[in-house]
């Protein structure tokens, strides 16, 4: 009898590509032989259910033909002849059109992919520091031509009584009991292929085989304390606000492998002169009638100090100049945008007998 891919991952012939994946990452964390009440036949065939019906092109041929007009299901024994011994390749493995990656089981990934030689995400967080995320304000002025800044920050760091190696200074050392010195431990694991043998960092002396008879009585052996770092951050020329700068490794340290990094949010100051368009300026010069009428030469305030601007006779209000190469640096490439100047005519108010005469006559 065919079998119904779509009733073993218990999703509906029109699943969308996400139901089916979700569908199948629930089944197979509840059914994998790991688990309490796993079952390893169970689990091959939700695995063989979503290579199929989990590709586009598998699934419209099982939709058609079924399970045994030529979609089929996943041979694990002629996959792993194929492959040299590997059945899952780095970290995953594919078969046609089908790419399977670890992380679709989510935990269950690290053991294969430890095993088979992908990345294990446990490592990776054990030897490494934590990102710590701070924020900068400045000035707009500071953001177009950059500025270097000094800061100081409250977090952890290296202890500074027993270095970071977490044992009190003069206290013996001896091998970890846990790992016998290698700073690895080694598990067995029962999986779909049978018993395997996987390796992680050992928790008791974090990877580095050693322990100290008697901890730090600064940090209680973690080799890290509270304390504060002064940190010089270059803010380059032209950032805008809501940037972020990385700095790596200066985050939160990791005696047994590599810091975190620091995340910098920038904050710009709003100006009171200029306002920022992407990399150009803009500004406003307000002008007399009687100079919009005649024409006039006029000093108009930049980031890079006066500047003479010559505005025509007969100029209308809201007309815009631009001041070539005035503008801000652009930040990932060379030269700079431009300032635009908006022309404000400023209309009289309240005149007197005279000005209204004047004005009447000059039928303007």
């Amino acid at each position: 009898m065919a079998k119904d891919y779509y009733d073993i991952l218990g999703v509906k012939k029109g699943a969308t590509a996400d139901e089916i994946k979700k569908a199948f990452r629930k089944k197979a964390h509840e059914h994998h032989p790991d688990k309490a009440g796993g079952n390893n036949d169970k689990f091959k065939e939700i695995n063989e259910a979503y290579q199929t019906i989990g590709n586009e092109q598998k699934r419209k041929q099982y939709d058609q033909f079924g399970s045994t007009g030529g979609a089929g299901g996943f041979n694990y024994s002629d996959f792993a002849r194929a492959q040299g011994g590997n059945p899952f390749g780095q970290g995953g493995f594919s078969q046609g059109n089908v790419n399977f990656d670890f992380g679709d089981l989510g935990d269950l990934g690290d053991v294969f992919g430890s095993f088979f030689g992908g990345s294990n995400k446990s490592q990776t967080r054990q030897a490494r520091g934590a990102d710590i995320e701070t924020e900068i304000n400045i000035t707009f002025e500071e953001s177009v031509f950059g500025i270097e800044k000094n800061i100081e920050l409250s977090k952890r760091i290296i202890c500074g009584h027993c270095h970071g190696n977490g044992g009190e200074p003069g206290s013996k050392i001896r091998d970890c009991v846990d790992c016998q010195g290698t700073g690895k431990v080694s598990s067995i694991q029962q999986t779909i292929l049978g018993a395997i043998q996987t390796q992680r960092i050992c928790t008791k002396c974090q990877g580095e085989g050693k322990i100290y008879d008697q901890k730090c009585q600064i940090c209680s052996g973690t080799g890290v304390e509270y304390g504060s770092e002064k940190i010089k951050v270059m803010i380059p020329a032209g950032i805008e606000n809501g940037q972020q700068i990385r700095l790596t490794g200066k985050g939160e340290p990791s005696p047994k492998g590599t810091a975190g990094d620091l995340y910098i949010n920038i904050k710009v100051s709003r100006s009171p002169k200029f306002k920022r368009a992407g990399d150009d300026i803009r500004s406003d010069y307000h002008i007399s009638v009687s100079q919009a009428i005649l024409g006039d030469k006029v000093e108009i305030e930049t980031v890079d100090g006066h500047v003479s601007l010559k505005i025509p006779a007969g100029t209308q209000s809201h007309t815009s100049f631009k001041l070539a190469g005035k503008g801000v640096p652009h930040l990932r490439s060379r030269g700079r945008g431009d300032h635009f100047v908006q022309i404000i005519i400023n209309i009289p108010k309240n005149l007197d007998r005279k000005q209204r005469k004047l004005i009447e006559e000059l039928d303007i």
